[in-house]
């Protein structure tokens, strides 16, 4: 009788358990079904609710997973997604939508060479997949543009690093790796509103990016606005200590700063020579700072003006407005001072 009660007590203790689970699985595809629908809707919020509570009815359900990686995806949440569609492969490893997206959270985020990886599971489980055969050839288009990039940013080919960093760009949306090469590049062309632009974006997601600051800072530096980029290169620097180009970058910008100013200075009291040497020095700093460089040429034709070397002078003068062809006050003083050199007429 015993053995018999503790047979009823097990019996008792395990039905309510299975129902339960089946009760839970019933409410889970419900709440999956209603996902679909808002996602057939485009309502991507809506749909991404009803996954959730999906998942949390039955957590061990790859393809839920699978369904709320492909939500955020569509909602541009690719890290988070990425989260989601590793999940749902590492609870089915036959899952291939859940390998596919995988695959494409990779691709989005920049990894050419992961995404290869899991295009190429997808297809070792499905070798006629025609969409992994297309996303694996894109991965690769992405690694062939990144390197070619590399090659042309070491060869300072910058246009033609904007070039193939756009074109991986069609396929990494989400890479700011990507973003921040192309802003970088748009600098040094002098395209300084395209590259603040990207910088700012990023920054908008993530403000203590160290890249975007010290692109920021490098618009910022191209133009002349050297007080304001050095606190972008200093703020840089507090995010990634170790950030190379902004330290440098950071370096050249308090150089050529206090150089310039010391030029003003010993113009001012009169010591041209001293002068002449001070902006001298401060154009030897940075060949890639242009404006600022113009400037430098103009101020240093001025003190030769001033030492009655007017050809030399000259000579600044059109070495400024050959760096910038905009600078008014150079034209105006390399006018001024051929009217001054030319040779007067006797009557």
């Amino acid at each position: 009788m015993a053995a018999a009660a503790g047979c009823d007590v097990v019996m008792a203790a395990t039905e309510p358990e299975l129902l339960h689970d089946e009760e839970a699985k019933r409410e889970a595809e419900s709440f999956k079904e209603q996902g679909n629908a808002y996602y057939a809707k485009k309502d991507y919020n809506e749909a991404y609710n009803y996954y959730t509570k999906a998942i949390d009815m039955c957590p061990k359900n790859a393809s839920y997973y699978g369904n709320r990686a492909a939500t955020l995806m569509m909602l541009g949440r690719f890290r988070e997604a990425l989260g989601d569609a590793q999940q749902s492969v590492r609870l089915d490893d036959s899952f291939v939508r859940g390998h596919l997206r995988e695959g494409k959270c990779h691709l989005s985020l920049g990894n050419a060479m992961a995404a290869c990886r899991s295009f190429q599971r997808a297809l070792e489980l499905d070798h006629k997949n025609a969409q992994a055969q297309q996303e694996f050839k894109n991965a690769n288009a992405v690694i062939e543009y990144e390197k070619i990039a590399e090659t042309d940013f070491e060869k300072r080919d910058f246009r033609k690093v904007v070039f193939c960093m756009d074109r991986a760009l069609e396929f990494a949306p989400a890479c700011h790796r990507f973003k921040i090469l192309k802003a970088e590049c748009l600098a040094m062309l002098g395209r300084y509103p395209e590259a603040q632009s990207v910088a700012s974006d990023i920054l908008r997601m993530d403000s203590t990016n160290a890249d975007a600051l010290y692109v920021r800072g490098l618009c910022l530096y191209y133009e002349d606005c050297i007080e304001k980029a050095v606190q972008f290169f200093v703020q840089a620097l507090r995010m990634a200590p170790d950030h190379e180009k902004a330290c440098v970058a950071c370096r050249n910008a308090k150089a050529l700063k206090a150089k310039k100013e010391d030029g003003n200075k010993a113009f001012k009291e009169g010591n041209y020579k001293l002068a002449y040497e001070l902006y001298t020095e401060a154009l030897g700093i940075d060949p890639n700072n242009i404006k600022t460089n113009a400037k430098l040429y103009c101020n240093r034709g001025t003190v030769n003006s001033k030492l009655r070397k007017l050809d030399d002078a000259i000579e600044d003068c059109t070495n400024a407005v050959k760096l910038d062809d905009t600078y008014i006050k150079a034209y105006l003083r390399r006018a001024q001072w051929w009217d001054c050199s030319s040779p007067r007429l006797s009557l």
